[in-house]
């Protein structure tokens, strides 16, 4: 070893550039050659040395990679690929400490003892390597490397808690996928490193981080072997590992290489354990801290001296050992348990019967286990391959193209594509062989390309399954405090630096519902600070946008287009709401008051034109006394009052009171005091709004369908709600306030003491049919009592003369409000109900009353009967409903009378004396005959109810 000018062994804790100092010895000689314990690592330095000197005089040679120039001077290669015999001035050999690994610390033992520059060699690794090489390599030299930055222990911390510019390391495929789920919901992404990536595919993934697209990393202990990163703190999901054979815990040294990779350069690094891993020993934390590990006491070894007569001979010479106590004999490693297997076979055995087969059956036995799917599916294809070198001297084109081609497929889930990476890389280490393949260059370009797309799709998946780029973006430049560009398309879609966020809607902004935790506060928060400018462009707009582009529901709401702006609220007086707008926060004061002024115009405005005649009839300052009370009786009730609740006032307006109040458009009806023009739709929907108001409701009744004379009741709504919605309770429907007035003119032109039926015109103005309209009248305080009859045939057709006469006829007028129709309204409200009396009914025999209207000779025929109701006042509103009137067969009937006249809205004649005869005598059951139809008025044949009238004539 004489013949050596220089050994040294650069030794130190990480990050002490020790790899940088050896990539700056090796570029001072004129060719050198280093090796690394990582493809991934080779890479870089690699290209590291490219940017310095240049392609063509670098070369690279891993086991699935080889790029040698014509004119290589400086060689890049991992410790297993490492070219013999090139006589380099220089040789460095990193991570020298890898000699005591059992899987191939014999590589790196052979290394350290046969590999030399003829000017200089360097060991880089650990100091626990000090002893050994002393002794292994008395003339090295030793050069202690210090640590550039401080390594601390920080103890304990919770993922979600985890500071940014972190790596979290775990020991499984398993767990580092679950640790980089987590920190994507929580965090925004993380980049994932593991040493079974393709360098493509690492190299990606650690540009996102180092970029600043993630502030995580998720990592393998590949990233102990000199990958240069800017991290901050180390983080151990897991202090045990599976090394091959059993589950062990990580030695203080092998947890310092990881942990080492925290503080870069000049910044300090803290490490930590997470999630489940136990807090680390206190005396093992400050070995780390402190560089102080158990020294190095064996390297593993394998023979290096082969012997390739027979396949026996190989293996009794693989499995010799050492005879210096330092040297320690490796454990069967996969290349030699793949020898011993194939030897088994008779093919194989019958071929490897020479020094050179021997040979090349060792080299095609050394193909790395990368799919790693059983020992004996790798064995099987060492002998296949082995056959197709030993008899045809190549690998067949033919049977790689189709190994190549199925797997040349960039679809499937992170699991499938790496394990088609995991394929192609056996592939391409055979293509890497010389000799072994017919047109190496082609063939190491179609599995370098195949395996580059497989790993750009890889990255792919990695990066939509734990990166979530959108958060990631907005929380890189908000920590940068960068100005955030904002859109909002025509449809509210906000996108800030082309990520969708979420919704405008309105002035309120909903963030993408499908974010959660730290991701939606994040997006929260770089949106708004996006949308400020925003804010004000919409406010502009929406103080400028006409009355039609603004609504107000029926709940309250205030809506611009689709999007709710805003509610009204209770204010003083009903006519006057309050706003209650729908900015956030964040938006501003002034957005938010200009919002509020814009609402407040278009509610005032609204009122001023749909409550017009109620605004003037409260700014008559002719009006004075009871009017002027009674004015503002009907202002405070938004234009509608129930008579009954103010019988009285009503009793002591005089004449000259009523005239000018009606000259505001405000009916004294028997029933209702209203304003007919405030029944419309428009202002019958903002009444009920403005009402719900008023008497502080929860959820506002909505307001009857437009153009319906009678609606169903409702059990559940609220005192007062079907005055306001221009409605009157009465049975199961509630009927519409003027034409129950028309109703109760009809009415009181009848005979409710003794009884009536119910007219054609009464079903007509009301839409019902004869059950309905019994109990609608039933509400409105009559007994209607039901009976049968015998139906009287049609009358004869009426000659010319009479048609004419009955055109003639002027049609019944509408009842309007005249002064006879006020006189004729009750004088007070209805007292407490009282039974009302029912009088027996005596049945009579079908064949009496046929025999006054049918011929002798339809005697024996079977009588066609109608139904009718009788109708009395019963001096009390909704009263007994379920009374059931009972039909004779003769027609008879008779209803209860009422026993307080007075009592209720009973319809009235002239002079406000009641309608009727005088009390009845009770002689015992009236009998009521069939009469001839009398003549009606003609039929409106635009009436919606024509075709109805018209059957019930037919059948009067």
């Amino acid at each position: 070893m004489a013949d050596y000018r220089q050994i040294t062994a650069v030794l130190g804790p990480t990050n002490t550039g020790k790899t940088h100092y050896a990539i700056e010895r090796m570029l001072g000689y004129r060719s050198g050659v280093i090796g690394l314990p990582l493809r991934l690592l080779a890479r870089e330095v690699y290209d590291r040395i490219v940017a310095a000197r240049g392609p063509s005089v670098v070369a690279l040679v891993t086991g699935e990679e080889r790029i040698v120039p014509p004119r290589a001077q400086y060689w890049v290669a991992t410790v297993e690929a490492m070219p013999e015999g090139l006589g380099t001035d220089f040789v460095a050999i990193d991570e020298i400490q890898l000699c005591a690994d059992p899987e191939r610390g014999h590589v790196f033992t052979d290394r350290l003892l046969r590999m030399r520059g003829t000017h200089e060699t360097l060991f880089l690794g650990s100091d626990t390597m000090r002893s050994t090489i002393a002794e292994l390599v008395p003339e090295a030299q030793f050069m202690r490397r210090e640590r550039m930055s401080t390594l601390s222990y920080s103890g304990s911390r919770k993922i979600s808690r985890m500071q940014p510019r972190s790596a979290i390391v775990g020991f499984s495929v398993d767990n580092v996928y679950a640790i980089a789920e987590l920190i994507r919901r929580q965090k925004g992404g993380a980049a994932v490193v593991m040493g079974a990536l393709s360098p493509r595919t690492r190299n990606a993934q650690v540009e996102l981080y180092q970029n600043g697209d993630v502030d995580y990393l998720v990592a393998t202990d590949a990233i102990g072997m000199g990958l240069n990163l800017d991290i901050d703190h180390v983080a151990f999901a897991s202090t045990t590992k599976f090394d091959g054979r059993r589950m062990r815990p990580l030695a203080p040294n092998e947890l310092a290489q990881i942990a080492g990779r925290a503080g870069r350069g000049m910044s300090h690094g803290t490490f930590g354990v997470t999630g489940e891993a136990p807090p680390m020993d206190e005396g093992v934390a400050e070995a780390i801290m402190e560089h102080r590990f158990t020294p190095v006491r064996k390297l593993n070894w394998r023979n290096p001296a082969l012997q390739f007569g027979t396949v026996d001979a190989l293996i009794r010479s693989l499995e010799v050992g050492s005879e210096d106590a330092l040297l320690m004999k490796a454990r069967e490693a996969d290349d030699l348990r793949a020898l011993k297997t194939v030897a088994n076979e008779a093919e194989v055995a019958a071929r490897a019967s020479d020094g050179a087969s021997v040979k090349l059956l060792w080299d095609v036995c050394r193909i790395p286990d990368f799919r790693g799917i059983s020992h004996a599916e790798h064995a099987q294809l060492i002998e296949n391959i082995f056959g197709y070198l030993h008899q045809g001297g190549r690998v067949p084109d033919d049977w790689l193209a189709r190994q190549v081609k199925r797997l040349d497929r960039a679809d499937g889930d992170i699991d499938t594509l790496s394990k088609r990476l995991a394929f192609i890389r056996t592939w391409t280490y055979v293509a890497q062989r010389k000799n072994w393949v017919s047109d190496e260059n082609h063939w190491r370009g179609e599995t370098r390309a195949v395996e580059d797309r497989l790993s750009d799709a890889l990255h792919e998946r990695l990066t939509q399954r734990f990166v979530d780029r959108r958060t990631s973006v907005l929380m890189r430049r908000l920590k940068q405090k960068e100005a955030l560009l904002a859109e909002v398309n025509d449809k509210g879609e906000v996108t800030v630096e082309g990520e969708f966020v979420g919704r405008l809607e309105g002035f309120r902004f909903s963030a993408d519902k499908e974010a959660s935790g730290q991701e939606a506060k994040t997006l929260k928060a770089a949106s708004l600070q996006a949308l400020a400018p925003q804010f004000h462009l919409r406010a502009d707009r929406f103080y400028n946008a006409p009355d039609t582009e603004i609504d107000f529901t029926e709940q309250g709401g205030l809506m611009w287009g689709e999007y709710a702006v805003g509610k009204l609220v209770a204010g003083a007086e009903p006519l006057k709401p309050m706003i209650d707008v729908f900015v956030d926060e964040e938006a501003g004061e002034e957005v938010s008051q200009k919002v509020a002024r814009r609402l407040q115009h278009f509610i005032d405005r609204k009122i001023a034109a749909l409550f017009e005649p109620l605004l003037n009839l409260s700014k008559d300052e002719e009006l004075n006394g009871l009017a002027r009370g009674f004015a503002f009786r009907m202002v405070e009730n938004l234009g509608i009052i129930p008579r009954g609740d103010v019988a009285t006032e009503v009793k002591e307006l005089d004449q000259d009171a009523r005239g000018s109040l009606r000259k505001h458009g405000i009916r004294f009806g028997q029933f209702t005091i209203f304003m007919p023009l405030l029944l419309k739709p428009a202002p019958t929907r903002l009444r009920l709004v403005l009402w719900s108001l008023a008497q502080g409701l929860q959820d506002f009744p909505e307001s009857p369908p437009p153009g319906l004379v009678t609606v169903p009741t409702i059990k559940e709504a609220p005192r007062g709600y079907y005055a306001m919605s221009g409605y009157r309770a009465a049975g199961e429907r509630a009927i519409r306030i003027d034409m129950l007035e028309r109703l109760a003119d009809m009415l009181r032109a009848e005979d409710s003491r003794g009884g009536f039926e119910a007219k054609a015109d009464m079903l007509s103005i009301t839409g019902m049919t004869l059950e309905q309209f019994a109990d609608l009248m039933q509400g409105l305080g009559y007994a209607a009592v039901k009976a049968e009859r015998a139906k009287v045939k049609a009358a004869p057709e009426a000659t010319p003369a009479e048609e004419s006469a009955a055109a003639e006829a002027p049609a019944e007028a509408e009842s309007t409000d005249t002064a006879a129709s006020e006189e004729a309204a009750p004088e007070a409200e209805a007292a407490p109900e009282a039974p009302a009396e029912e009088a027996p009914v005596e049945d009579t025999p079908v064949e009496e009353a046929l025999a006054e209207v049918a011929p002798a000779t339809e005697a024996a025929a079977e009588p066609e009967v109608e139904v009718f109701y009788t109708f009395t006042w019963s001096g009390r509103q909704g009263g007994n409903r379920n009374q059931q009137r009972r039909g004779g067969g003769q027609g008879q009937a008779h209803g209860g009378q009422g026993r307080n006249d007075r009592q209720g809205d009973k319809p009235r004649g002239k002079g406000g004396k009641p309608k009727g005869k005088g009390p009845r005598r009770d002689n015992g059951p009236k009998q009521f005959q069939a009469r001839p139809p009398k003549k009606e008025k003609a039929i409106d044949p635009d009436n919606p109810f024509a075709a109805a009238l018209m059957g019930l004539k037919d059948k009067g």
